[in-house]
């Protein structure tokens, strides 16, 4: 079956729950990291699949490879804002562990995905 959208891939899928789960554990920070960890992990969270997407759409498999890179920045970007937010005490290891794990998964989804374009 071939793709019609990214709106087909799975680590976009997963990317995008990934962004629910990730609004929902920043509810958990302090009221005075809105301008700061809240919103800098949200915004790591959300470039994921928006990157997937605007990789997806360009005519160009270089673009397509870079914007694949770009989430995979985020995604480091993101793991790393969730070291600090533990770090800080402002969640526990068990509450980020599920997110961690599917982080995981979406790298692994993310290097395959970079690696079948680069075959082609």
């Amino acid at each position: 079956m071939a793709l019609k959208s990214y709106r087909d891939l799975d680590v976009w899928k997963r990317s995008i729950e990934l962004v629910v789960q990730i609004y929902s554990l920043t509810l958990l920070y302090p009221a005075e990291e809105k301008y700061g960890l809240i919103s800098q992990t949200q915004r790591a969270a959300v470039s994921i699949p928006a990157n997937i997407a605007e990789g997806y759409a360009r005519v160009h498999r270089g673009d397509y490879l870079r914007h694949i890179s770009f989430a995979k920045g985020s995604l480091a970007e993101l793991e790393t804002l969730l070291i600090v937010a533990s770090k800080l005490s402002y969640v526990n290891k068990e509450q980020i562990k599920p997110i961690w794990d599917e982080l995981q998964i979406i790298g692994r989804m993310l290097h395959k995905l970079e690696d079948s374009l680069k075959d082609k």
